[in-house]
């Protein structure tokens, strides 16, 4: 199959050799599980236990809300210790609403949705309904409720499900070992989300760094003539949606579009194998494998982790440190987030825990910008990063925002390269949610607008029509002769009297 260039992009050291030929490990269950009601991107989930319940594994404990949502469900048996405020895995460091689970060491299920016997003889209804009961989410780190985008196949014409397997942070191995140990389940979760979706062709791409992961792929999708496993370019951040599916199909998304707008519908391998496990054992997302690697960790591992689990265990279970970490992070080096401590729990969204050396991250202070233009030709998005900073560190938002800094998804590429060290993507986050405040605070003046011309329309209308409604009233009498009858006068003050109390 004919690749396409994708534009831009950097070759960073790579270093998931410290991984990559680690087994995934069961991590033993810990004292506590911490299960945050929120582990997805839309509303949090509605709390549906007390303080002091026995729970079984695979439990409902939440259940979503609202349009976009994700249900959780009991990592293990136990009992319910508290519903309570607990650090969240963010740089913020700000607390959210989460079950905190005490394991009886039983690890025994509960009951399970039956099996969908046949999920290609079931309709898409029931395989969205089973996913999304299952509180599925896109593994590869945005977290988005996949039960909504397998239901893109009811409003746009689709040909293609693309599984990423990419994998193109550095350090991160979850992926390439999940590819190598569980190739069919991949395969029959593919299969089964595109008969969802209805696309009669499944693409599945790996970064050409993981041989073995091909290798296994290809051998395990050969008898099926729907599915294609395509070697891509190890050229970051060719793991990015937009990027993988540009390079498949040589087309780019559009701004503000979806890949399905090009007939595409992107999942992560690791989400193929949740959905797996969902439809054929009525089993929901309650562990997922979680690459903890880093040059202060003593032993890096690849580990199946129960949701909840705090990194602190996953340290411990990885031998501790052997040096300082400078910095702990929640994903990959280009795109995670500095966890704000170790006490905090892993979620459905969590690929990797790096504990990173002061080597490794080659933090140094910022100087001048030297306009070497390095950052525009490596931009992916064809952004100019140096020109949009200028603007941001400026406060013209508004000037940023023509420029396309909310195009810009954040993967680093142009801060790793900058000679001058500048914070590039720090500046476009902030400018990114500064414009979403005013474009929130722009919608709220505009309704709160509307609202105020409705009600003086309102009160006009209900005026004139009781002004009328005393005219009808009045005898002929009155009308010739007006203000003496002490009736007539009783009626125009009750209504001056409304019209008042109206305004």
């Amino acid at each position: 199959m004919k690749l396409f260039p994708i534009r831009g992009g950097i070759h960073p050291d790579y270093r998931k050799e410290l991984t990559s030929e680690k087994a995934i490990v069961a991590l033993p269950l810990p004292a506590a599980l911490y299960i945050p009601l929120q582990q997805h991107i839309g509303a949090p989930a509605e709390v549906l236990v007390a303080e002091g319940e026995m729970v079984k594994k695979g439990q409902m404990i939440a259940r979503n809300q609202g349009a976009v949502s994700a249900s959780q469900h009991a990592p293990t048996s136990g009992r319910i210790r508290t519903v309570t405020e607990v650090t969240a895995p963010h740089p913020s460091g700000l607390p959210q609403t989460t079950v905190i689970l005490e394991p009886d060491g039983k690890d025994e299920w509960g009951e399970l949705p039956e099996p969908i016997a046949d999920p290609f003889a079931a309709d898409a209804h029931a395989i969205n309904g089973r996913v999304a009961r299952s509180g599925i989410v896109g593994m590869g780190g945005a977290a988005f409720p996949s039960a909504i985008k397998l239901n893109l196949g009811e409003q746009k014409k689709l040909d293609t499900l693309l599984l990423n397997g990419a994998e193109c942070e550095p350090y991160l191995t979850c992926d390439d070992r999940v590819m190598r140990e569980y190739p069919d389940e991949i395969i029959d979760g593919a299969r089964i989300m595109a008969h969802a979706l209805g696309t009669p062709r499944i693409v599945i791409c790996i970064e050409q760094n993981k041989p073995q992961a091909i290798e296994i792929m290809t051998r395990a999708a050969s008898t099926f003539a729907a599915i294609e496993v395509i070697p891509v370019p190890v050229q970051y951040p060719m793991g990015s949606e937009r990027h993988l599916v540009q390079a498949i199909t040589g087309i780019e998304t559009p701004a503000r579009k979806l890949t399905a707008d090009l007939g595409v519908v992107v999942h992560n391998v690791s989400t193929a194998r949740a959905v797996h496990h969902a439809v054929r054992f009525g089993r929901p997302l309650v562990a997922r494998v979680v690459t903890v690697s880093g040059g202060a960790l003593r032993e890096p591992k690849n580990i199946l982790t129960p949701i909840g689990a705090r990194v602190a265990d996953l340290v411990e279970f990885c031998g501790g440190f052997s040096a300082r970490p400078e910095s702990v992070v929640n994903g990959g080096p280009m795109m995670g987030q500095p966890l704000p401590s170790l006490d905090v729990p892993v979620v459905k969204g969590t690929s990797g825990i790096l504990a990173l050396t002061a080597e490794e991250i080659n933090d140094r202070p910022a100087s001048a910008c030297i306009r070497c233009g390095s950052c525009v030709t490596i931009c992916p998005c064809g952004l100019s990063p140096v020109e949009m900073s200028a603007f941001i560190r400026k406060d013209n938002l508004e000037g940023a925002a023509k420029l396309g800094v909310m195009d810009c998804f954040s993967c680093g590429s142009c801060s790793y390269v900058c000679p001058s060290h500048v914070p590039l993507v720090h500046y476009f986050n902030y400018a990114k949610g500064a414009l979403n405040d005013l474009e929130r605070e722009r919608s709220k003046n505009e309704r709160i607008k509307t609202l105020a011309e409705v009600r003086i329309i309102r009160i006009e209308k209900a005026t004139e029509a009781k002004r009328a409604a005393l005219a009808a009233r009045k005898p002929a009498s009155d009308t010739a002769s007006p203000g003496n009858s002490p009736s007539s006068n009783s009626d125009e003050a009750k209504a001056a009297t409304d019209e008042k109390a109206n305004a």
